[in-house]
Protein backbone atom coordinates (compact mmCIF):
# COMPACT_ATOMS: atom_id res chain seq x y z
CA UNK A 1 0.00 0.00 0.00
CA UNK A 2 1.31 3.36 -0.88
CA UNK A 3 0.36 6.80 0.34
CA UNK A 4 1.97 9.94 -1.36
CA UNK A 5 0.68 13.70 -0.79
CA UNK A 6 2.79 16.45 -2.76
CA UNK A 7 2.55 19.55 -2.47
CA UNK A 8 3.35 22.76 -4.85
CA UNK A 9 3.73 25.31 -2.45
CA UNK A 10 6.97 27.40 -2.26
CA UNK A 11 9.53 26.83 -0.76
CA UNK A 12 7.86 22.65 -1.50
CA UNK A 13 10.26 21.41 1.14
CA UNK A 14 8.54 23.05 3.73
CA UNK A 15 6.14 19.95 3.81
CA UNK A 16 9.14 18.37 5.84
CA UNK A 17 7.95 21.13 8.65
CA UNK A 18 4.78 20.45 8.39
CA UNK A 19 4.94 16.47 8.49
CA UNK A 20 7.63 17.34 11.39
CA UNK A 21 10.02 14.67 9.04
CA UNK A 22 12.96 15.98 7.61
CA UNK A 23 13.27 15.28 3.79
CA UNK A 24 16.98 13.70 3.90
CA UNK A 25 15.79 10.90 6.44
CA UNK A 26 14.28 7.98 6.39
CA UNK A 27 11.31 7.73 8.85
CA UNK A 28 9.87 4.29 10.19
CA UNK A 29 7.52 3.09 13.03
CA UNK A 30 7.02 -0.01 14.36
CA UNK A 31 3.01 -1.30 14.34
CA UNK A 32 1.69 -4.12 15.98
CA UNK A 33 0.75 -5.45 12.99
CA UNK A 34 3.76 -4.42 10.48
CA UNK A 35 5.94 -1.35 9.69
CA UNK A 36 4.82 2.40 8.24
CA UNK A 37 7.86 3.98 6.58
CA UNK A 38 8.05 7.66 5.15
CA UNK A 39 10.24 9.26 2.69
CA UNK A 40 10.83 11.43 0.14
CA UNK A 41 11.17 10.51 -3.38
CA UNK A 42 11.76 14.26 -4.11
CA UNK A 43 12.17 17.09 -2.42
CA UNK A 44 12.85 20.45 -4.27
CA UNK A 45 11.87 24.34 -3.91
CA UNK A 46 8.95 23.72 -6.73
CA UNK A 47 7.64 20.26 -5.47
CA UNK A 48 8.01 17.73 -2.51
CA UNK A 49 6.63 14.64 -2.02
CA UNK A 50 6.19 12.54 0.61
CA UNK A 51 5.43 9.43 0.42
CA UNK A 52 3.88 6.04 3.23
CA UNK A 53 4.76 2.38 2.41
CA UNK A 54 2.58 -0.05 5.11
CA UNK A 55 4.35 -3.11 5.50
CA UNK A 56 1.93 -5.82 6.84
CA UNK A 57 2.97 -8.98 8.72
CA UNK A 58 -0.19 -11.24 8.32
CA UNK A 59 1.17 -13.50 10.66
CA UNK A 60 1.24 -10.85 13.22
CA UNK A 61 -2.11 -9.38 12.10
CA UNK A 62 -3.80 -12.83 12.47
CA UNK A 63 -2.22 -13.83 15.84
CA UNK A 64 -4.85 -14.83 17.99
CA UNK A 65 -7.91 -14.14 16.54
CA UNK A 66 -9.74 -18.05 16.31
CA UNK A 67 -8.70 -19.85 12.82
CA UNK A 68 -5.87 -18.82 11.29
CA UNK A 69 -6.86 -20.26 7.85
CA UNK A 70 -10.31 -17.95 7.67
CA UNK A 71 -7.88 -14.90 8.72
CA UNK A 72 -5.28 -14.92 5.89
CA UNK A 73 -8.20 -14.42 3.43
CA UNK A 74 -8.31 -11.23 3.22
CA UNK A 75 -6.72 -7.66 1.21
CA UNK A 76 -4.95 -6.26 4.94
CA UNK A 77 -1.54 -6.71 3.86
CA UNK A 78 -2.07 -5.06 0.31
CA UNK A 79 -4.78 -2.79 -0.34
CA UNK A 80 -5.11 0.71 2.12
CA UNK A 81 -7.62 -0.18 4.93
CA UNK A 82 -7.87 0.73 8.27
CA UNK A 83 -4.56 -0.34 9.20
CA UNK A 84 -3.49 3.30 7.33
CA UNK A 85 -5.40 5.00 9.08
CA UNK A 86 -3.27 3.94 12.34
CA UNK A 87 -0.43 4.21 10.78
CA UNK A 88 -1.16 8.24 10.08
CA UNK A 89 -2.02 8.54 13.60
CA UNK A 90 0.79 7.11 15.02
CA UNK A 91 3.91 8.33 11.69
CA UNK A 92 1.91 11.64 11.75
CA UNK A 93 0.17 12.66 15.00
CA UNK A 94 1.64 16.31 15.27
CA UNK A 95 0.79 17.44 11.64
CA UNK A 96 -2.87 15.91 11.92
CA UNK A 97 -3.15 17.67 14.94
CA UNK A 98 -2.76 20.90 12.85
CA UNK A 99 0.79 21.98 14.65
CA UNK A 100 4.17 22.28 13.52
CA UNK A 101 6.94 23.67 15.44
CA UNK A 102 8.67 25.59 12.99
CA UNK A 103 5.30 26.43 10.36
CA UNK A 104 2.90 26.84 12.97
CA UNK A 105 1.22 29.79 10.59
CA UNK A 106 1.92 27.60 7.12
CA UNK A 107 0.03 24.29 9.30
CA UNK A 108 -3.07 26.84 9.95
CA UNK A 109 -3.25 27.77 6.23
CA UNK A 110 -4.98 25.99 3.22
CA UNK A 111 -2.20 25.02 0.81
CA UNK A 112 -2.23 23.23 -2.68
CA UNK A 113 -1.90 19.62 -1.98
CA UNK A 114 -2.53 16.36 -3.49
CA UNK A 115 -2.57 12.75 -2.45
CA UNK A 116 -2.75 9.15 -3.77
CA UNK A 117 -3.96 6.36 -2.30
CA UNK A 118 -3.43 3.04 -4.36
CA UNK A 119 -4.29 0.34 -4.20
CA UNK A 120 -7.32 1.35 -2.40
CA UNK A 121 -11.25 -0.77 -1.78
CA UNK A 122 -13.99 1.50 -2.92
CA UNK A 123 -16.57 -1.11 -1.80
CA UNK A 124 -20.11 0.26 -2.82
CA UNK A 125 -21.76 2.70 -5.29
CA UNK A 126 -20.29 3.78 -8.56
CA UNK A 127 -19.99 8.00 -6.94
CA UNK A 128 -19.08 6.60 -3.33
CA UNK A 129 -15.56 8.27 -3.58
CA UNK A 130 -17.11 11.32 -5.09
CA UNK A 131 -19.85 11.61 -2.88
CA UNK A 132 -17.51 11.31 0.45
CA UNK A 133 -14.85 13.52 -0.75
CA UNK A 134 -15.96 16.38 -3.55
CA UNK A 135 -17.97 17.73 -0.44
CA UNK A 136 -14.70 18.49 1.34
CA UNK A 137 -13.52 20.65 -1.43
CA UNK A 138 -11.35 18.11 -3.10
CA UNK A 139 -11.67 17.24 -6.90
CA UNK A 140 -11.13 13.05 -7.44
CA UNK A 141 -10.25 11.32 -9.75
CA UNK A 142 -10.06 7.19 -9.48
CA UNK A 143 -8.60 4.84 -11.74
CA UNK A 144 -9.62 1.28 -11.95
CA UNK A 145 -7.24 -1.40 -11.08
CA UNK A 146 -7.68 -4.52 -13.62
CA UNK A 147 -7.92 -8.06 -11.94
CA UNK A 148 -5.00 -8.85 -13.90
CA UNK A 149 -3.24 -6.64 -17.09
CA UNK A 150 -2.54 -9.75 -18.94
CA UNK A 151 -6.17 -10.58 -18.71
CA UNK A 152 -8.67 -7.54 -19.50
CA UNK A 153 -11.39 -9.62 -20.08
CA UNK A 154 -11.61 -9.82 -16.85
CA UNK A 155 -12.42 -7.09 -15.96
CA UNK A 156 -11.96 -4.38 -13.07
CA UNK A 157 -11.29 -5.65 -9.82
CA UNK A 158 -12.95 -3.81 -6.60
CA UNK A 159 -9.74 -1.12 -6.09
CA UNK A 160 -8.81 2.12 -7.47
CA UNK A 161 -5.87 4.23 -7.58
CA UNK A 162 -7.82 7.13 -6.15
CA UNK A 163 -6.00 11.15 -6.68
CA UNK A 164 -7.25 13.94 -4.19
CA UNK A 165 -5.92 17.61 -5.25
CA UNK A 166 -7.50 20.45 -3.86
CA UNK A 167 -6.75 23.85 -1.80
CA UNK A 168 -6.88 22.58 2.05
CA UNK A 169 -4.82 22.07 5.47
CA UNK A 170 -2.56 19.65 5.72
CA UNK A 171 -3.81 18.40 9.09
CA UNK A 172 -7.50 18.37 7.77
CA UNK A 173 -6.36 16.38 3.95
CA UNK A 174 -4.75 13.80 6.76
CA UNK A 175 -7.90 13.79 9.46
CA UNK A 176 -10.37 13.15 5.93
CA UNK A 177 -8.27 10.06 5.02
CA UNK A 178 -8.16 9.14 8.64
CA UNK A 179 -12.00 9.00 9.06
CA UNK A 180 -12.98 7.97 5.38
CA UNK A 181 -10.07 5.54 4.01
CA UNK A 182 -12.16 2.61 6.59
CA UNK A 183 -15.56 3.73 5.52
CA UNK A 184 -14.71 2.69 1.86
CA UNK A 185 -13.28 0.01 2.92
CA UNK A 186 -16.22 -0.92 5.01
CA UNK A 187 -14.63 -2.81 7.49
CA UNK A 188 -12.39 -2.68 10.29
CA UNK A 189 -9.23 -4.90 12.10
CA UNK A 190 -10.10 -4.33 15.22
CA UNK A 191 -12.54 -4.38 18.34
CA UNK A 192 -14.86 -1.33 17.48
CA UNK A 193 -16.45 0.02 20.75
CA UNK A 194 -17.34 3.21 22.43
CA UNK A 195 -13.79 4.68 22.01
CA UNK A 196 -14.24 4.94 18.42
CA UNK A 197 -17.28 6.91 18.85
CA UNK A 198 -15.07 9.53 20.68
CA UNK A 199 -12.53 9.16 17.87
CA UNK A 200 -14.75 9.62 14.97
CA UNK A 201 -16.13 12.98 16.66
CA UNK A 202 -13.09 14.24 16.99
CA UNK A 203 -11.43 13.93 13.98
CA UNK A 204 -15.03 14.55 12.63
CA UNK A 205 -15.61 17.93 14.15
CA UNK A 206 -16.24 20.49 11.91
CA UNK A 207 -17.09 18.97 8.50
CA UNK A 208 -18.96 15.31 9.78
CA UNK A 209 -21.93 17.40 11.45
CA UNK A 210 -23.12 18.72 7.79
CA UNK A 211 -21.55 15.99 5.53
CA UNK A 212 -24.16 15.01 2.99
CA UNK A 213 -23.36 11.53 3.41
CA UNK A 214 -23.13 11.60 7.15
CA UNK A 215 -25.57 8.89 8.22
CA UNK A 216 -23.42 6.00 5.70
CA UNK A 217 -19.98 7.11 7.23
CA UNK A 218 -21.26 7.23 10.92
CA UNK A 219 -22.64 3.50 10.05
CA UNK A 220 -19.63 2.32 8.00
CA UNK A 221 -17.16 3.60 10.41
CA UNK A 222 -18.84 1.96 13.34
CA UNK A 223 -19.35 -1.08 11.06
CA UNK A 224 -23.36 -0.56 11.12
CA UNK A 225 -23.36 -1.59 15.55
CA UNK A 226 -27.02 -0.12 16.27
CA UNK A 227 -26.09 1.27 19.31
CA UNK A 228 -23.16 2.91 18.81
CA UNK A 229 -24.55 4.49 15.30
CA UNK A 230 -27.13 5.48 17.28
CA UNK A 231 -24.87 7.22 20.29
CA UNK A 232 -22.30 8.73 17.57
CA UNK A 233 -25.26 10.21 15.61
CA UNK A 234 -27.09 11.89 18.86
CA UNK A 235 -23.64 13.67 19.78
CA UNK A 236 -23.29 15.04 16.29
CA UNK A 237 -26.65 16.12 16.59
CA UNK A 238 -25.96 18.18 19.80
CA UNK A 239 -22.80 19.64 18.91
CA UNK A 240 -24.46 20.94 15.70
CA UNK A 241 -27.29 22.10 17.72
CA UNK A 242 -25.02 23.58 20.49
CA UNK A 243 -22.85 25.33 17.79
CA UNK A 244 -26.52 26.71 16.16
CA UNK A 245 -27.46 27.85 19.58
CA UNK A 246 -24.29 29.97 20.61
CA UNK A 247 -23.15 31.21 16.51
CA UNK A 248 -26.47 32.57 16.33
CA UNK A 249 -27.24 33.92 20.26
CA UNK A 250 -24.29 36.09 19.33
CA UNK A 251 -25.00 36.36 15.28
CA UNK A 252 -25.35 40.23 14.17
CA UNK A 253 -24.63 41.53 17.82
CA UNK A 254 -21.38 42.56 17.67
CA UNK A 255 -21.65 43.50 13.86
CA UNK A 256 -24.81 45.49 14.32
CA UNK A 257 -22.67 47.85 17.42
CA UNK A 258 -20.40 48.41 14.16
CA UNK A 259 -22.55 48.82 11.39
CA UNK A 260 -26.51 49.75 13.04
CA UNK A 261 -25.54 53.93 13.26
CA UNK A 262 -25.36 53.77 9.27
CA UNK A 263 -28.22 51.44 9.05
CA UNK A 264 -25.95 49.44 7.01
CA UNK A 265 -28.07 46.05 7.09
CA UNK A 266 -30.84 48.43 5.91
CA UNK A 267 -29.51 49.60 3.03
CA UNK A 268 -27.99 46.10 1.65
CA UNK A 269 -31.69 44.64 1.92
CA UNK A 270 -32.82 47.60 -0.13
CA UNK A 271 -30.15 47.32 -2.74
CA UNK A 272 -29.92 43.24 -3.23
CA UNK A 273 -34.42 43.81 -3.63
CA UNK A 274 -33.86 46.55 -6.09
CA UNK A 275 -31.31 44.30 -8.08
CA UNK A 276 -33.74 41.22 -8.19
CA UNK A 277 -36.22 43.39 -9.61
CA UNK A 278 -34.09 44.66 -12.44
CA UNK A 279 -32.99 41.26 -13.02
CA UNK A 280 -36.66 40.32 -13.88
CA UNK A 281 -36.06 37.45 -12.00
CA UNK A 282 -39.62 35.03 -11.57
CA UNK A 283 -37.50 32.51 -9.33
CA UNK A 284 -35.30 33.87 -6.44
CA UNK A 285 -33.06 31.84 -4.04
CA UNK A 286 -31.75 33.13 -0.77
CA UNK A 287 -28.53 31.44 -0.06
CA UNK A 288 -27.57 31.66 3.97
CA UNK A 289 -30.80 32.75 4.40
CA UNK A 290 -30.51 33.08 8.60
CA UNK A 291 -33.95 34.43 10.40
CA UNK A 292 -35.56 35.28 7.19
CA UNK A 293 -35.24 39.31 6.83
CA UNK A 294 -34.41 39.19 3.35
CA UNK A 295 -36.90 36.46 2.59
CA UNK A 296 -39.12 38.74 4.14
CA UNK A 297 -38.44 41.84 1.41
CA UNK A 298 -38.76 39.31 -1.51
CA UNK A 299 -42.40 38.52 -0.63
CA UNK A 300 -42.86 42.19 -0.93
CA UNK A 301 -41.95 42.01 -4.76
CA UNK A 302 -45.56 40.53 -6.53
CA UNK A 303 -43.60 39.43 -9.61
CA UNK A 304 -42.00 36.37 -7.42
CA UNK A 305 -43.66 33.17 -7.79
CA UNK A 306 -40.42 31.34 -6.00
CA UNK A 307 -38.91 31.83 -2.88
CA UNK A 308 -36.89 29.63 -1.19
CA UNK A 309 -34.61 29.84 1.80
CA UNK A 310 -31.48 28.21 2.20
CA UNK A 311 -30.03 27.69 6.00
CA UNK A 312 -27.29 24.55 7.07
CA UNK A 313 -28.75 25.15 10.75
CA UNK A 314 -32.26 23.39 11.23
CA UNK A 315 -32.91 25.60 14.23
CA UNK A 316 -32.22 28.86 12.45
CA UNK A 317 -34.22 27.52 9.74
CA UNK A 318 -37.22 27.03 12.01
CA UNK A 319 -37.02 30.09 13.53
CA UNK A 320 -36.75 31.77 9.74
CA UNK A 321 -40.43 29.84 9.51
CA UNK A 322 -41.78 31.23 12.65
CA UNK A 323 -40.55 34.87 12.40
CA UNK A 324 -42.27 35.09 8.77
CA UNK A 325 -45.25 33.80 10.59
CA UNK A 326 -45.43 30.56 7.36
CA UNK A 327 -48.20 29.00 9.45
CA UNK A 328 -50.53 31.67 9.09
CA UNK A 329 -49.74 32.80 6.14
CA UNK A 330 -52.50 33.05 3.45
CA UNK A 331 -52.53 30.04 1.02
CA UNK A 332 -51.63 31.75 -2.23
CA UNK A 333 -48.51 33.93 -0.33
CA UNK A 334 -47.33 30.59 1.48
CA UNK A 335 -47.30 28.52 -2.34
CA UNK A 336 -44.30 30.99 -3.28
CA UNK A 337 -41.77 30.43 -0.27
CA UNK A 338 -40.13 27.45 0.88
CA UNK A 339 -37.72 26.72 3.30
CA UNK A 340 -34.90 24.23 2.84
CA UNK A 341 -31.91 23.17 5.32
CA UNK A 342 -28.74 22.42 3.42
CA UNK A 343 -25.23 23.26 3.52
CA UNK A 344 -23.86 25.78 0.59
CA UNK A 345 -20.56 23.98 0.08
CA UNK A 346 -22.20 20.72 -1.09
CA UNK A 347 -24.32 20.28 -4.50
CA UNK A 348 -27.78 20.34 -4.22
CA UNK A 349 -29.73 19.43 -7.17
CA UNK A 350 -32.97 21.29 -5.31
CA UNK A 351 -31.21 24.51 -5.52
CA UNK A 352 -30.99 24.29 -9.78
CA UNK A 353 -33.19 26.26 -12.38
CA UNK A 354 -33.44 29.47 -10.72
CA UNK A 355 -33.11 33.34 -12.15
CA UNK A 356 -31.45 34.49 -9.62
CA UNK A 357 -29.31 34.01 -6.17
CA UNK A 358 -28.69 35.97 -3.04
CA UNK A 359 -25.69 35.49 -0.89
CA UNK A 360 -25.93 38.18 1.61
CA UNK A 361 -23.13 38.66 4.07
CA UNK A 362 -22.23 34.54 4.42
CA UNK A 363 -18.88 33.94 2.57
CA UNK A 364 -17.19 35.62 5.24
CA UNK A 365 -18.30 33.06 7.33
CA UNK A 366 -16.99 30.07 5.39
CA UNK A 367 -13.24 28.93 5.91
CA UNK A 368 -11.45 29.54 3.46
CA UNK A 369 -10.33 26.21 2.15
CA UNK A 370 -14.12 25.45 1.58
CA UNK A 371 -15.10 28.33 -0.71
CA UNK A 372 -13.82 26.23 -3.59
CA UNK A 373 -16.61 23.95 -2.34
CA UNK A 374 -18.68 26.57 -2.33
CA UNK A 375 -18.30 27.54 -5.71
CA UNK A 376 -18.39 24.30 -7.50
CA UNK A 377 -21.82 24.17 -5.93
CA UNK A 378 -22.83 27.02 -6.42
CA UNK A 379 -21.77 28.35 -9.74
CA UNK A 380 -20.83 24.87 -11.31
CA UNK A 381 -23.69 23.17 -9.94
CA UNK A 382 -26.27 25.34 -9.19
CA UNK A 383 -25.72 27.59 -11.94
CA UNK A 384 -28.82 30.60 -10.74
CA UNK A 385 -29.07 32.65 -14.12
CA UNK A 386 -27.81 35.96 -11.98
CA UNK A 387 -25.48 35.51 -8.31
CA UNK A 388 -25.19 38.49 -6.06
CA UNK A 389 -22.59 38.43 -3.47
CA UNK A 390 -22.18 40.99 -0.53
CA UNK A 391 -19.29 40.71 1.96
CA UNK A 392 -17.53 43.50 4.44
CA UNK A 393 -14.98 46.00 2.87
CA UNK A 394 -12.09 45.35 5.40
CA UNK A 395 -10.55 49.04 4.03
CA UNK A 396 -13.01 50.90 5.14
CA UNK A 397 -12.83 49.40 9.21
CA UNK A 398 -10.34 51.88 9.16
CA UNK A 399 -13.38 54.20 9.70
CA UNK A 400 -15.08 52.70 12.44
CA UNK A 401 -14.32 54.17 15.47
CA UNK A 402 -15.31 51.82 17.80
CA UNK A 403 -13.20 48.64 15.90
CA UNK A 404 -9.71 47.89 17.14
CA UNK A 405 -6.99 47.78 14.29
CA UNK A 406 -7.21 44.73 12.44
CA UNK A 407 -9.44 43.57 14.00
CA UNK A 408 -12.85 41.97 12.01
CA UNK A 409 -16.53 43.56 12.20
CA UNK A 410 -18.16 39.76 13.76
CA UNK A 411 -16.46 37.04 15.75
CA UNK A 412 -17.52 34.11 13.18
CA UNK A 413 -15.63 36.04 10.69
CA UNK A 414 -13.15 33.64 9.18
CA UNK A 415 -11.97 36.59 6.89
CA UNK A 416 -12.95 40.14 5.77
CA UNK A 417 -11.67 41.07 2.32
CA UNK A 418 -10.34 44.30 0.81
CA UNK A 419 -11.63 45.19 -2.87
CA UNK A 420 -8.59 44.12 -4.49
CA UNK A 421 -8.64 41.14 -2.61
CA UNK A 422 -12.80 40.59 -3.69
CA UNK A 423 -12.33 41.86 -7.05
CA UNK A 424 -9.76 39.34 -7.65
CA UNK A 425 -11.60 36.79 -5.92
CA UNK A 426 -14.99 37.39 -8.29
CA UNK A 427 -13.43 37.61 -11.39
CA UNK A 428 -11.55 34.27 -11.35
CA UNK A 429 -14.92 32.79 -10.11
CA UNK A 430 -17.03 34.31 -13.09
CA UNK A 431 -14.08 33.09 -15.35
CA UNK A 432 -13.76 29.76 -14.29
CA UNK A 433 -18.04 29.04 -14.13
CA UNK A 434 -18.82 31.37 -17.24
CA UNK A 435 -20.54 34.60 -15.73
CA UNK A 436 -19.77 38.19 -15.79
CA UNK A 437 -19.41 40.13 -13.15
CA UNK A 438 -19.76 43.95 -11.94
CA UNK A 439 -18.89 45.41 -8.58
CA UNK A 440 -20.45 48.31 -6.83
CA UNK A 441 -20.50 49.44 -3.17
CA UNK A 442 -23.26 49.75 -0.66
CA UNK A 443 -23.09 52.63 1.86
CA UNK A 444 -21.72 55.59 2.11
CA UNK A 445 -18.82 56.00 -0.08
CA UNK A 446 -15.01 57.19 1.07
CA UNK A 447 -13.48 58.63 -1.46
CA UNK A 448 -9.90 56.44 0.18
CA UNK A 449 -11.97 53.28 1.63
CA UNK A 450 -14.27 53.22 -0.47
CA UNK A 451 -18.09 52.16 0.78
CA UNK A 452 -18.46 49.69 3.97
CA UNK A 453 -19.92 46.55 1.71
CA UNK A 454 -19.13 45.71 -1.48
CA UNK A 455 -21.45 43.90 -3.79
CA UNK A 456 -20.43 42.00 -6.94
CA UNK A 457 -23.78 40.87 -9.50
CA UNK A 458 -22.73 37.67 -11.46
CA UNK A 459 -24.59 36.98 -14.49
CA UNK A 460 -24.81 34.83 -17.45
CA UNK A 461 -25.63 36.60 -20.60
CA UNK A 462 -27.40 33.82 -22.07
CA UNK A 463 -29.88 33.67 -19.19
CA UNK A 464 -30.23 37.60 -17.56
CA UNK A 465 -29.70 40.81 -18.04
CA UNK A 466 -29.99 43.38 -15.66
CA UNK A 467 -31.91 46.25 -17.38
CA UNK A 468 -30.59 49.84 -18.11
Amino acid sequence: MLLTITTTHRPATDLGFLLMKHPDNVHSVELSFGTATLFYPEATEERCTAAITLSVDPVELVRGKGRIEDQYVNDRPYAASSLLSVALARLLGTAMGGRSRHRQDLAEQPIPLEARITPLPARGAADLLASLFEPLGYAVQAEPIPLDPAHPEWGDSPYVALTLRGRVRLAALLTHLFVLVPVLDNDKHYYVGEAEVEKLLRKGAGWLETHPARELIVRRYLRGLGGLVRKARSQLDESVAAEEAEEHARRDAAEEVIEKPIRLNDQRMDRVVALIRELGAMSVLDLGCGEGRLLRELLKLPGLGRITGVEVAPRVLAGAGDRLKLDHMPDIKRKRIELLQGSLVYRDDRLKGFDAAAVVEVIEHMEAERLPAFEAAIFGHARPGAVIVTTPNRDYNALFENMAPDALRHPDHRFEWTRAEFRHWAESVGLAHGYGVRFEGIGAEDPVHGCPTQLALFTRAEDVKVAA
